[in-house]
């Protein structure tokens, strides 16, 4: 089936295809999301209206405000690829993507404006993920590819992971806020490792000209054994969850180290994807290590946050902005900083609390670092994410 072009005037692109006001504004989130997280703490502000705590803010805005609007950006152009359907665009697009926006700015205005009721946020930021699942479901379906109903299943989980999360903010349960949290994140890391799988390789190898070293038995036991740590997490089997921690750490690395190629360190849409499926493994070596000593849980969860989650998701929209506008898959000096300080950002999160006396200095230079790696980004992709592809064709 072949994609039906919609007609669009040449100029402001901003609504063609999901990558676009997805990925500019999870990159402009990146920046406003992590500037007022470090700003409450600087002035010490540690309640936060609806979100109770200014950290609960913070998690589940890392998580389904600015994480979200990535893969939403991704599988809204994905699907499209790989269905030969047309996915939202105009302003059925913007409708969404106003939707995601409006869930963010809501807790804030309520905080330091006008008291908005609960109930409203989040039936505002619970309708953001169905209508994503729904909107990639579709031509998933009708496409019969049915490889990647896989996705759906993640979207309507997060979907309950969120769910668990508002209904305790809501005061309508007790204790499930953490295992909301503590899912999406799971649900997360999970989707780079079958995303990383799939593409990595793939991008590598046309890059390198070389065969990646892929093992069958790894790439059969990733979802089951990620599958089976998160569920052992969230029914409190610390032991269990340590031990299969320690067995994905030593899968993801075998696996990771798979693909690399020596000379891939001169390109740098190849080697910043290595730098970010690296961290999966370094944030299970971290948990089981925490299962195991005095090491907080906390460096894990920052190795795949700051980590794995904060350059998959740079490198990426990188590539597939320039990919998708028919531009040649080079990145600018700027961009080059930016895969650097976000990588820097991730290693000191995840490293430099190991030393106690370093733990403010930890999260304040790794949120500028995160911060100014987004700016970097921002300065030559608004505009590619704002303007028609390049060849003239829509999207």
């Amino acid at each position: 089936m072949q994609i039906q072009e919609p007609r669009q005037p040449q100029g402001f692109a901003l609504f063609n295809l999901g990558f676009r006001p997805f990925f500019l504004f999870s990159a402009l989130s990146g920046v406003l999301l992590m500037l007022h997280w470090l700003m409450l703490l600087g002035q010490g502000h540690t309640t936060y209206n609806y979100y109770l705590i200014s950290q609960y803010w913070h998690g589940h805005e890392m998580l389904f405000g600015y994480s979200i609007a990535v893969i939403a950006g991704f599988l809204l152009t994905a699907v499209r690829n790989w269905t030969s359907i047309q996915t939202p665009y105009g302003k059925t697009l913007a409708g969404l993507f106003f939707i995601w926006l409006a869930a963010r700015i809501l807790p804030v205005i309520s905080e330091f404006a006008v008291a908005i009721p609960g109930s409203i946020i989040a039936a505002v930021d619970l309708s953001f993920l169905p209508l994503v699942a729904l909107s990639i479901g579709v031509p998933i379906v009708k496409s019969g590819n049915y490889r990647n109903l896989v996705f759906i299943g993640i979207l309507v989980a997060m979907t309950v992971a969120n769910l668990l999360i508002h209904l305790q903010l809501l005061g309508l349960t007790d204790n499930t806020l953490a295992s909301g949290m503590q899912l999406s994140l799971g649900l997360i890391v999970l989707v780079m490792a079958v995303m990383g799988g799939r593409v990595i390789p793939f991008f590598t190898e046309r890059a390198m000209a070389f065969e990646a070293r892929k093992y069958n038995w790894i790439e059969k036991s990733v979802i089951p054994l990620a599958a089976a740590w998160l569920l052992a997490g969230l029914f409190g089997f610390e032991l269990i969850t340590s031990l299969l921690a320690l067995v994905n750490a030593v899968i993801h690395f075998i696996r990771v180290a798979g693909w690399f190629k020596a000379r891939m360190v001169r390109n740098h849409l190849i080697w910043i994807l290595h730098v970010a499926y690296l961290f999966i493994p370094i944030g299970f070596a971290m948990e089981a290590l925490s299962g195991f000593t005095a090491v907080s849980p906390y460096l894990a969860i920052h190795a795949y946050a700051a980590g794995a989650i904060g350059s998959m998701t740079l490198g990426m929209m990188a590539r597939v902005s320039l990919g998708h506008t028919a531009r040649p898959l080079k990145v600018t000096k700027t961009t080059v900083i930016a895969f650097i300080l976000m990588m820097l950002a991730g290693l000191i999160r995840a490293f430099l609390p190991l030393i106690p006396e370093l733990y403010n200095m930890a999260i304040h230079a790794s949120g500028g670092l995160w911060i100014l790696a987004w700016i970097l980004f921002l300065i030559p992709y608004t505009p590619i994410l704002l303007k028609s592809r390049v060849d003239g064709q829509f999207g």
